[in-house]
């Protein structure tokens, strides 16, 4: 997205809130394009229309600016876990949270995180704020695997860390994937992510130990994708 666009979105003039949303936006283009480390608070006052000073006023630094965009997403990330605890149909539920994050939003969105996570790998303030928000969404989706399991919506074993670790683990993998790939199919992979969430649920999906043998499931046994789905199979 370009000034104009951003200008055209968000127009000068409103409330804090709406200019904290719009310096928001043109942080996240302006560390796409110049990538995080080397971007500078210039670069994004550019990018927002705004003289630097009229920036610090609202974002102090660029950890201030990353702070905000963790704490946006969060906040999203709250009213969507919100909705999935009294879902009627969790696959369905989130699937559509994964088509936002991974057809709707910009590619953009994506990259962000990726400049922000290697950041994370030499800053131990960005890192502090990743930590948090992925504790906060571990948190999240363990409330949802919890109450699932009691409504009868996923086996009553499920171990709800591994179910947690298995999400997350897909998840970032097709965050990343959309970042980098510029061919990447979003609702393909999101097929993909919702038959691997579901075989978790059914406790299809199991630890193996290393050096430990593992039963493999023979073609005639393997199951449809409709079945994970909870579909007729084929």
């Amino acid at each position: 997205m370009v000034l104009t666009e951003l200008q055209k979105a968000v127009p000068a003039g409103r409330s804090e809130s709406d200019r904290r949303a719009r310096i928001l936006a043109a942080a996240e283009c302006a560390f796409v394009r110049h990538g995080f480390h080397a971007a500078t608070m210039q670069d994004v006052a550019a990018e927002a229309g705004m003289s630097p000073g009229n920036l610090y006023r609202y974002f102090p630094s660029k950890d201030a600016i990353v702070a905000g965009l963790c704490e946006r997403d969060q906040a999203a990330l709250v009213t969507d876990f919100a909705a999935l605890a009294t879902s009627g149909d969790i696959l369905v539920d989130i699937g559509m949270m994964l088509r936002k994050q991974l057809v709707a939003e910009p590619r953009r969105h994506c990259q962000i995180f990726v400049e922000i996570w290697a950041e994370a790998t030499r800053n131990p303030a960005v890192a502090e704020i990743c930590s948090r928000m992925d504790e906060g969404i571990r948190r999240g989706l363990a409330a949802v695997i919890e109450g699932i399991k009691q409504q009868g919506s996923a086996a009553p074993d499920l171990d709800t860390d591994f179910a947690v670790r298995g999400i997350v683990t897909v998840g970032v993998g097709l965050f990343k994937r959309r970042a980098h790939e510029p061919d990447f199919d979003g609702e393909a992979e999101v097929a993909l992510a919702l038959g691997v969430i579901a075989a978790l649920f059914r406790g299809a999906v199991r630890p193996v130990e290393l050096g430990q043998p593992a039963e493999l499931v023979r073609p005639a046994e393997l199951v449809q994708p409709a079945e994970l789905l909870g579909g007729p199979s084929s």
